[in-house]
């Protein structure tokens, strides 16, 4: 009787050999990730992955303005079918995400630009590459075959833009994306105070976190030599040598960038083109009128301009500006599937995430990513139907409460 009893309440687990299957099955939600990739990353490259601008308020804005913001739940709605499908850009998608371009992603782990976008293309999602990418357009190309966008910096050197761009559609990608936030680069003082290079540089510090963390050191070691990919070979510095961000940054980057320069690099683009950075109502209007397909509300993750708005915060006004115009995309402070509810109920298209596929990759490799992406689209869908939204088109600002200012 007693044995019954004990084989009836104890049962354990199978054992799972994967070391990476059993760090995600510890991990409940994306703050988990990046305790993980604090672990297991030195903490100059975790700093520049997880940092912002100065005091970092910007930073700590885009996430705190989704935790302040309350639903406002309705029941009895039949939710025995919620569909998270929506579209970004008229295509439609299983859930309307994106993956955010971010510099050098292969600090994180080595394959970098590559699993990401393979993950992307499983789960149906567009991948967006960045030009401080750490692998090249043709190789992103040559392992998915997904929705491929390519986002640009205005350089100086307007040939190297150009060729940068016509490659771009040459391998396929579909979406050319403006970053304009960056005429210069905010002062990041995490960076600054670790002395951070891209890629790092070695040192006693380096060297004694490389002791203490020798599965990232091994990999970084051994891994082909890191550049930014989209450059190399036509810039005096591409990355193959350790350089100061700011200083190369505010070098090759065109501080004059006007929206003359926007339309130039659409008469160079058979598709449609998006500018991410825009950060007020009248800059919105202005995009539309420009006849841009869509805009990224977003304040580069609270890297360069501290003290910018919370990005959530501007998706209503904007949306009541210029919604149905174009494509608005919200960029910044996604941690979990409820962000994404609140930020299409206020009048987004879709979201934009960075950091938290960069705490996936650094925890998990190619396997974090995916979970990061079905952790938020799973999440969407148990909080639509909390909400009693069967559908996206459901998601209205009815459902959105705000305690700051009683709307």
């Amino acid at each position: 009787m007693i044995s019954d009893t004990l084989r009836s309440v104890l049962r354990f687990r199978r054992f799972e050999f994967s070391a990476t299957k059993r760090r995600l099955q510890s991990a409940a939600s994306i703050e988990d990730l990046r305790r993980m990739a604090r672990r297991r990353l030195p903490g100059g490259v975790f700093d520049y992955i997880d940092g912002g601008a100065e005091d970092e308020v910007a930073m700590d804005r885009n996430t705190r303005a989704f935790r302040e913001m309350e639903f406002v739940p309705r029941v009895l709605r039949d939710m025995g079918n919620v569909d998270t499908t929506g579209t970004i850009l008229g295509r439609e998608v299983p859930f309307p995400l994106i993956l955010a371009p971010t510099g050098f992603t292969r600090i994180a782990h080595p394959p970098g630009e590559l699993a990401v976008a393979r993950a992307a293309e499983r789960a149906g999602l567009p991948y967006s590459l960045s030009t401080m990418g750490t692998r090249s357009v043709e190789e992103v190309a040559a392992v998915s075959n997904g929705s491929k966008w390519f986002q640009v910096y205005v350089w100086r050197d307007k040939g190297l833009l150009k060729d940068m761009i016509l490659r771009a559609a040459d391998a396929g990608f579909d979406v050319l994306c403006i970053t304009v936030d960056a005429a210069m680069l905010g002062r990041r003082e995490r960076d600054v105070r670790r002395g951070f290079t891209l890629p790092p540089k070695m040192g006693l510090d380096t060297v004694l976190e490389g002791i203490l963390r020798p599965g990232w050191s091994l990999r970084f070691a051994f891994a082909e030599p890191v550049s930014f990919a989209n450059v190399a070979g036509n810039t005096d510095i591409d990355g193959s040598t350790a350089v100061d961000l700011a200083a190369f940054m505010n070098e090759q980057f065109d501080p004059t960038l006007s929206w003359e320069d926007v339309a130039w690099m659409r008469s160079l683009w058979d598709g449609p083109v998006l500018v991410k950075g825009v950060q007020s109502v009248a800059d919105a209007v202005i995009g539309r009128d420009e006849g841009l397909d869509g805009i990224v509300l977003s304040n580069h993750g609270g890297r360069q301009l501290d003290g910018a708005p919370g990005i959530v915060d501007l998706v209503q006004p904007v949306a009541e500006a210029v919604g149905g115009d174009l494509d608005i995309v919200c960029d910044g402070g996604i941690r979990r599937g409820s962000d994404i509810v609140k930020a299409l109920a206020l009048g987004a298209t879709s979201c934009m995430i960075g950091r938290p596929y960069l705490y996936g990759l650094a925890a998990a490799g190619e396997e974090g990513v995916d979970w990061v992406i079905e952790h938020l689209h799973t999440g969407m869908k148990r909080d639509m139907a909390l909400c009693g939204a069967a559908g996206v088109s459901e998601l209205t600002p009815d459902l959105i409460y705000r305690p700051d200012t009683g709307r």
